[in-house]
């Protein structure tokens, strides 16, 4: 990657590199809803700016790509699959790869040392639409290290199995949906099932990396990643949302809209609603491996208005005139 090519992803959220989680996902919320495809239709230049705004919150708010990405820069793609790909003198961790024209030959020079594998090898090349992550033999026998990078034990193993990311968007993995990927000169489809989760892994068998001492192949194991979605957030089996309502709504309760993945269902504020308190919709959340759907949990904040007109404001101020209710009452009893 030539350094032109290097996104700053903090600049794009607009946020610090010192950004605590909560601050990068407030800003990444603020951002999504501002581009969203739905908020701008047929606006190219807002999809484009929502694509980046995503792929920046994907690994930012991820901490193990986001070390990455803070410890190797524009490498950081590259340090996860296992070398600095595009460029001589590649600075990483000090070990000069600029000798190697790419991972393979490096791993194979590496066996070679150790067990005998022929130098500057012929690997199996994968695609870059996914990537390494980590690979591992039958065997415990013989060499082990390199796990960061994409290469476990190499001894007299008999296979190689080999874990790529896949990210999908909320849409794909709800309904499911088929992939094809192209592993050096073969091309696979793949069908990824309805409900797939966050960390869910899928086995392709005999699609793994080639064992460069008894040619034979592993599988592919395919970890799933889910791209952040401007409304839905995932925990465990459970879609959770958040929805703003209005102070009158929360006193008197109200009757409000709320999407779900099967389209918008009114939902029933209960009078005194509190803010962050959850409302659940049974049976509207993820599908289920065992069949059925998980639950969406709705909650709730409470958002006063920032602009009033003058009778609103009339109205406000004889409630707190009126208003016998003191929610801070008991903390007149607090004391060191």
């Amino acid at each position: 990657m030539a350094a032109t090519d290097f996104k700053d992803y903090y600049a794009i959220l607009g946020v610090s590199k010192t950004a605590t989680p909560e601050e990068i996902k407030q800003a990444f919320r603020k951002l999504a809803r501002k581009y969203h495809p739905d908020v701008n239709p047929n606006n190219k230049q807002a999809e484009a700016r929502f694509k980046e705004v995503s792929e920046a919150y994907e690994v930012v708010s991820d901490p193990d790509k986001r070390k990455k990405y803070d410890q190797f820069g524009q490498y950081w793609k590259q340090a996860g699959e296992g070398f600095p790909s595009g460029g001589v003198g590649a600075d990483m961790g000090g070990f000069d790869f600029s000798q190697y024209g790419n991972f393979d030959e490096f791993i194979n020079e590496l066996l070679g040392r150790f067990g005998g594998a022929t130098p500057r090898g012929g690997r199996q090349s994968y695609s870059q639409n996914y990537s390494y992550q980590r690979a591992s033999t039958s065997a415990s026998s013989g060499f082990s290290g390199f796990n960061d990078y994409g290469f476990g034990d190499a001894g007299t193993g008999t296979s190689q199995d080999t874990e790529a990311a896949i990210t999908l968007t909320f849409a794909e993995a709800f309904n499911g949906v088929q992939k094809r990927f192209s592993l050096g000169n073969e091309t696979i489809d793949v069908r990824i099932p309805s409900g797939a989760k966050p960390g869910t892994r899928l086995r392709v068998r005999g699609k793994g990396q080639i064992n460069p001492m008894t040619q034979q192949r592993g599988d592919l194991y395919l970890k799933v990643e889910l791209q952040p979605h401007s409304f839905f957030q995932m925990e465990g089996d459970n879609l959770v949302c958040e929805v703003a309502i209005t102070p009158d709504e929360a006193t008197l309760g109200a009757s409000i809209d709320v999407p779900t993945p099967d389209g918008s269902v009114n939902v029933k504020l209960p009078a005194g609603v509190r803010s962050g308190q959850s409302l659940r919709l049974r049976g509207k959340g993820w599908p289920l491996a065992k069949g059925g759907r998980g639950d969406q949990l709705v909650k709730v904040a409470i958002a006063p208005p920032k602009d009033l007109s003058q009778q609103e404001r009339e109205y406000y101020e004889k409630i707190r005139a009126i208003r016998t209710y003191n929610p801070r009452s008991h903390l007149q009893q607090v004391k060191l």
